[in-house]
């Protein structure tokens, strides 16, 4: 599933209080832990990130106190005692079994040591598998028996929802469009290597004015360099969308097609600069581009929570109403 799944997904169990435990299966930097930590966000829960192969068995057992001819455990403050919340296991398969087993009595009977759950606490975990060359334990079965478990891949759309809202450098969201296979890439040669970690990293970097092979690795911060330099060869993007671009023509390299394309969608920010990218694109390119523009403009005000805007553009031009009509006629009849 998509990184936009995971979140319908867990959102749901949320939304319909069932408190199974859920075990989340995918490569590194893919955001699984941002993930969750915008479900509880959304839904005005406590979140605790637990990074189980951080902890010893007492740390998360707690420690042992004299309690008159007993032994009991002093349970650790991280751990929740009152509210609603989520309790995240990370990298619960990096641990070593004596911390698993600890987990599974969390997962299993919502206690450990001294301390049980408060209700409305959610148990999900995530971890990485054998084939992302992550140095991890074998789950045992009964623990492995008692999650939901959940395969999540990387996924460009996913990524360029997340990449608009949080405003994240034009230049990499138009890179990643023209060239998607770089938004995950394992390398064995380097310790850097692009993934949605390493991405949202470099825009931090690009923001300070600073290169990013050091996210990212030398190869993609070299194509990055490089389709920086396509950007020297854009149209005036802010005459276009100034309805003064009648006389600019669309560019005939693809690349430069993706940039100018891509940057039109991230820059209309206004109902007037939507119309005149949507003219304009319309007189000089072919539906593809159209539609890539759309995708990119409605994505953002979404993000922005200007739809407003987009529905008086609706309104206001009778050809992007039949246009987004017809695409959608032929979305559905493939």
């Amino acid at each position: 599933m998509t990184p936009v799944d995971l979140k319908k997904q867990l959102t749901s169990l949320v939304e319909k209080d069932l408190d199974l435990s859920v075990m989340i299966w995918g490569p590194p930097g893919i955001g699984k832990s941002s993930i969750v930590s915008q479900v509880a966000k959304e839904n005005d829960m406590e979140f605790t990130d637990l990074r189980l192969s951080q902890l010893s068995p007492t740390d998360l057992r707690g420690l042992p106190v004299p309690n008159k001819n007993k032994m009991s455990w002093l349970p650790p403050d991280f751990l929740p005692h009152t509210g609603r919340g989520i309790l995240f296991l990370d990298e619960i398969n990096l641990a070593p079994p004596a911390i698993q087993g600890i987990a599974q009595q969390l997962v299993l009977d919502r206690r450990v040591g001294n301390l049980e759950l408060p209700q409305g606490w959610h148990v999900w975990a995530a971890g990485n598998r054998k084939e992302d060359r992550a140095s991890v334990f074998d789950m045992p079965a009964p623990l492995a028996n008692r999650f939901l478990h959940f395969d999540v891949n990387p996924d460009f759309a996913s990524f360029r929802r997340w990449a608009i809202a949080n405003e994240v450098d034009e230049r990499i969201i138009s890179l990643l469009t023209f060239r998607p296979d770089l938004l995950h890439q394992y390398s064995d040669n380097s310790q850097a290597w692009p993934s949605a970690r390493t991405w949202a990293m470099a825009d931090r970097l690009l923001r300070a004015g600073l290169p990013i092979d050091s996210a990212v690795g030398e190869g993609p911060a070299a194509e990055f360099e490089a389709y920086v330099r396509v950007y020297t060869k854009l149209p005036d993007l802010e005459a276009i969308l100034g309805d003064a671009g009648g006389k600019i023509r669309f560019p005939r390299e693809a690349s430069i097609r993706f940039a100018t394309t891509t940057g039109l969608g991230l820059r209309a920010k206004t109902h007037s600069q939507t119309l005149s990218g949507f003219r304009w694109l319309t007189e000089h390119a072919s539906p593809e581009w159209i539609q890539l523009y759309l995708c990119n403009v409605m994505e953002h005000a979404k993000a922005q929570g200007h739809l407003g805007m987009i529905a008086t553009a609706l309104r206001d031009e009778p050809g992007l109403r039949k246009f987004i009509t017809e695409y959608r006629e032929l979305e559905l009849a493939a």
